[in-house]
């Protein structure tokens, strides 16, 4: 996909601290901070999930990439970008840190053109999100910020938190390689800060604080989908960037993060009742649906059936 150059005034910036995660040194210290946060996003089965990757991979370190890219809970919804980590740093210096880092500015970019757009077409206030790198650990206005959670939107301080390694993981582990699929990382997180400034997160919160675990989660199913769903409408709206093979590049990675796909690597089996982010032939339909439409209402995942 051929992508203009990064927007030099995109809020960017690094989140930094997290140094003192977990108490005691080594693995089992850290995972023993690690787990609430886990547990608070994922519930108890992705706690589960996460210890028995733990004995089939060896290490927090190699999680990153397969717990998906979700939407950190918070009862904190709409403040301002970039509240919790210290304001503006120096773009270029972020951005051109790494090949890496500035295909990361280059999607966020693009997704903040093409949703300033979209929103004023709709008479829609928008305001921009921030995007937060980190290496390893940070902070996040949601709280710490790890490789194993994956890359993460926090709507407490509107933050987009990514470590770069997760696409080596893509790539490498879940041969989900290319500059799309990349790209459709950053997007789907981009679609969770939609989700946040039209309402949608808070409303799905204050339902899953009265549904049961099952209900939950099919409620956190449906926000992932739709997720996926404006992540297709960002690619809809930049259509005539596409190159050959950019679809199925997306699709790759959207099959490689689907919770079926994930549970039967990492357990053996499938358990439905505990998926938070939907099987890979929902999360490849969902984004197909948005780039076929590049309607932001056909991204109603709400609405009977997913």
């Amino acid at each position: 996909m051929r992508l203009d150059d990064y927007d030099p005034d995109i809020n960017v910036g690094e989140a930094r601290g997290g140094g003192g995660l977990g108490g005691g040194g080594g693995g089992g210290g850290l995972l023993l901070g690690l787990l609430p946060l886990i547990g608070s996003r994922f519930g108890c089965g992705g706690i589960v999930v996460v210890l028995i990757l733990l004995a089939v991979f060896g290490g927090l370190g190699n999680l990153g990439s397969l717990l998906g890219g979700g939407s950190a809970p918070t009862t904190q919804i709409g403040q301002s970008a970039g509240a919790g980590a210290g304001g503006r740093e120096d773009t270029k210096a972020i951005c051109e840190a790494s090949p890496a880092r500035r295909t990361t500015c280059q999607a966020f970019s693009s997704a903040q053109k093409t949703w300033e757009q979209l929103f004023a077409r709709s008479n829609e206030r928008f305001a921009p999100p921030a995007l937060r790198f980190f290496s390893g650990s940070g902070t996040s206005g949601c709280g710490a910020a790890m490789s194993a959670m994956g890359p993460f939107y926090c709507p407490t301080d509107q933050g987009i938190y990514l470590d770069t390694e997760f696409f080596d993981e893509l790539q490498n582990r879940f041969k989900a390689p290319g500059d799309f699929a990349q790209y459709y990382v950053v997007a789907h997180e981009f679609g969770h800060h939609i989700q946040n400034l039209l309402g949608t997160s808070s409303q799905v919160q204050q339902a899953q604080a009265r549904a049961s675990r099952a209900e939950g989660n099919a409620l956190s199913v449906k926000l992932e989908l739709q997720a996926d769903c404006y992540a297709g409408v960002w690619a809809a709206a930049n259509r005539d960037r596409l190159d050959p093979g950019d679809v199925e590049e997306g699709m790759r990675a959207a099959q490689a993060i689907g919770d079926d796909t994930l549970q039967r690597e990492a357990q053996g089996r499938v358990v439905p009742d505990s998926f938070t982010h939907g099987t890979s032939a929902q999360r490849q339909e969902w984004l197909r649906r948005g780039m076929q439409s590049g309607d932001p209402a056909a991204c109603d995942t709400f609405s009977g059936a997913v």
